[in-house]
């Protein structure tokens, strides 16, 4: 980060915030997603969109829903050709960017990793996913090696970030040290759906338990929840060929239906936005920082966590 931002940090206290927020559905062409997701930045950017949040693994399907030792030819090094691509669009537009890229560190060692990026360009920060699922159409633990760097807010001119990235969604843990380290809001690029099997009741139990989830993460820690999904269907068989359709014995190709809802919380939970189950959508949303000090006080958590007694929290299972 250049020392005008830092300086920008130091010296600057941002009351409110416009974020933009681009809920895609994406193709098998790598090209083309980003072209359209360079358009939608500059669409919330030019509604005064100051930081803008996009989905988990944003340039290309989500290949994760089969093992395939090819697919790590998507990876790339960061550095690297999309944190050039959207860092120049971050410069042009004057925007902070989180974006969320397949990380090649090295042969053999790949990460599912956020990269956000200043508004004048540069890289901020990064933060490696530290929760890696593993499910049915969901076997990251194949392709991603468990973060390293540990629950670190990132600095920005817009303030400090506390990027985590989809699974991580679910662990109050991860929420309440990004909190504790000074974040000002929660951020969760995101990759979720319904799994082709999923009977429409156990659909809304799943979105409602993820909607939910989160907010609790907001009420818990007093913070705003920026949180960006996916939307639309996507077949393993587009991994491979992008024709989708149905398989030789007439069944259809194995699918996640991504369920968009991508949503921003405010520090008690309450929902300034949420985004529709179907359709791609931008939108840009004003948070009130300040407003973070205030729940904080009348709802003073931290001042009461019993730290002299959670010792056990370190341990898989209290026997």
């Amino acid at each position: 980060m250049s020392g005008n931002f830092v300086a920008a940090i130091n010296k600057r206290t941002m009351k409110k915030l416009k974020v933009g927020i681009i809920q895609q559905h994406n193709t098998a062409d790598i090209a083309d997603n980003k072209r359209r997701l360079a358009q939608k930045i500059e669409e919330v950017a030019g509604q005064g969109a100051k930081f803008v949040v996009l989905q988990e693994l944003h340039n290309g399907l989500y290949f994760c829903q089969e093992e395939n030792v090819e697919l790590f030819n998507q990876a790339e090094p960061i550095p690297g050709p999309s944190t050039e691509f959207f860092g120049s669009l971050a410069q042009r537009l004057g925007v902070v960017i989180v974006t969320s890229l397949f990380e090649r560190r090295a042969a053999g060692l790949y990460h599912n990793t956020a990269v956000v990026m200043e508004a004048d360009g540069t890289i901020a920060g990064k933060y490696r996913k530290m929760h890696i699922p593993d499910d049915p159409a969901y076997y990251e633990k194949f392709y991603f090696t468990p973060g390293d760097l540990g629950f670190q807010p990132i600095d920005t001119s817009v303030g400090r970030l506390g990027v985590l990235v989809c699974w991580d969604q679910w662990y109050p843990e991860a929420a309440r040290l990004m909190a504790l380290q000074g974040a000002d809001m929660l951020i969760y690029p995101t990759a979720i759906g319904y799994e082709s099997s999923d009977t429409p009741e156990e659909q809304q139990r799943q979105r409602e338990a993820w909607t939910t989830v989160q907010r609790g993460h907001a009420v818990a820690n007093g913070l705003p929840v920026i949180t960006v999904n996916r939307v639309g269907i996507e077949r393993l068989e587009d991994l491979k060929d992008g024709k989708g359709g149905e398989s030789k014995d007439g069944q259809p190709f194995q699918h996640i239906q991504f369920w968009g809802c991508s949503f921003v919380a405010g520090p008690q939970g309450e929902l300034l936005y949420r985004a529709s189950e179907d359709q791609e959508e931008t939108a840009v949303i004003e948070i009130d920082l300040e407003r973070s000090e205030n729940v904080r006080r009348w709802w003073p958590f931290l001042r009461d966590r019993r730290i002299d007694a959670y010792h056990d929290i370190t341990r898989r299972f209290v026997d």
